[in-house]
């Protein structure tokens, strides 16, 4: 191989180093302000480690030119036409990957979300059924120690029960001084409440904090006889309502689960 086609290869890994690094750093933003999840965690942890190989070409590129100090400098004009006709094309070509990237980021974080509550719909119900008793029990709802300390255990039961949902609260309408309110009980229990005898549930100790939207959902549930289970999912993060009717009572158990990383398929 001559110094000039070594120069000309090169060229041709420098300008692609260049290309790939503009795309990941687009690619990088799109996924960091959107809060998309696609990627496994291992092909994440690759994703990040590229840029140092994308560096590492650049450079290696750089110091061939510099070593054997060659530079194009013209070339006949009939090739500049040829080649600015050419050069369009690749040029279009480029522009047209970045909404390319745009479809596969969007639509594998769609992918995952829709993949996701399909899933956690599926344990949801396979849980709750699998626990029948259980989950009756819930329903009998009265603010008191032994109910929290009950729930408390059933609670840990059902977290425990799919790896989906490492976290499961049992939400209820309930009222603070005629000011309806929401409380939430999880799988933690105050063990301070069994050793001194003195000491009694507070309602306020338990409110659970919602959204306006949450708000809006929770009282057509409650005062409206609504069943639609409820699905949300940001960043990672999903939720997932799911109303309990029985008898005339009715409870909602939320099961929600966090994830640090996005996966297609999952």
């Amino acid at each position: 191989m001559n110094a000039k086609q070594i120069v000309k290869l090169s060229n041709i890994i420098g300008i692609t180093s260049i290309l790939l690094l503009v795309y990941w750093v687009f690619t990088f933003i799109v996924i960091e302000v959107f809060g998309l999840k696609v990627f496994r965690e291992n092909m994440t942890e690759s994703f990040y480690l590229s840029i140092l190989g994308i560096l590492a070409l650049m450079a290696g590129s750089l110091i061939v030119n510099l070593m054997f100090n060659l530079t194009r400098i013209a070339e006949r004009k009939n090739e500049d036409e040829v080649n600015t006709k050419s050069n369009r094309r690749k040029f279009a070509v480029l522009l047209l990957i970045f909404p390319l990237i745009l479809i596969i980021l969007f639509g594998g974080d769609y992918l995952t979300s829709a993949k996701k509550e399909k899933m956690l719909i599926s344990s949801a119900k396979s849980i709750i059924e699998s626990n029948k008793s259980n989950s009756d029990k819930l329903l009998n709802y009265t603010f008191s120690k032994a109910y929290i300390k009950e729930t408390t255990g059933i609670l840990r039961i059902l977290s425990s029960t799919d790896k989906n949902f490492p976290s499961v609260t049992l939400i209820v309408k309930d009222s603070i001084k005629d000011s309806p309110v929401f409380l939430g009980f999880n799988a933690y229990y105050n063990e301070s409440l069994d050793t001194n005898d003195s000491i009694q549930p507070h309602k306020v100790n338990y409110i659970y904090q919602t959204t306006k939207e949450e708000r809006a959902y929770l009282n057509e549930v409650f005062d409206k006889n609504n069943e639609e289970l409820r699905y949300s999912s940001s960043k990672g993060n999903y939720e997932l309502f799911y109303p309990y009717k029985k008898n005339g009572k009715t409870i909602i158990i939320y099961f929600s689960e966090q994830q640090r990383y996005g996966k297609l398929g999952s």
